[in-house]
């Protein structure tokens, strides 16, 4: 219940950046939000429309999966990973500011219950029932605690 909650959360953050990315964008709250000055919103306004879009899928993902229920949960967890990828190359090359708007949010385990579908092993984390693990590496730290 909770988890659902946790997507529905973020499915409307990106909701919210469509809405400020492709409608705001060259407007005073958009610079406001963006930092963006007048010239550059006007020049950029295209790329940010497409921007938008995109964020716009990962809104649909999300809500998609919540809408499928208990049969949505890989759903859930394919776009919440992909928000959180997003975020993360977002706060490295863009600011950091967008990995406490998306990254993290999106890192809680939808439903919480991950643990039904990946295993965290000592090198990695491996989906039930694939044959490698992923590498945590760096992201160790970030994985939700505790596995079980």
């Amino acid at each position: 219940m909770i988890g659902n909650i946790l997507v529905g959360l973020v499915a409307l953050i990106h909701a919210y950046i469509v809405y400020l990315e492709m409608v705001l964008w060259d407007t005073p709250r958009g610079h406001k939000a963006f930092n963006l000055t007048p010239e550059f919103a006007s020049a950029s306004k295209v790329l940010a429309a497409n921007q938008g879009l995109y964020n716009g899928f990962l809104a649909a993902g999300l809500i998609w999966g919540l809408y499928l229920g208990a049969a949505g949960f890989q759903v859930k967890v394919f776009f919440l990973a992909c928000v959180a990828i997003a975020g993360l190359y977002g706060a490295a090359t863009v600011g950091r500011k967008i990995l406490f708007i998306q990254t993290v949010p999106a890192g809680d385990r939808p439903d919480r219950g991950v643990a039904r579908l990946v295993k965290k092993g000592a090198r990695g984390i491996a989906f039930e029932g694939a044959r490698r693990s992923l590498p945590l590496g760096p992201f160790r730290a970030l994985w939700p605690q505790p596995f079980g």
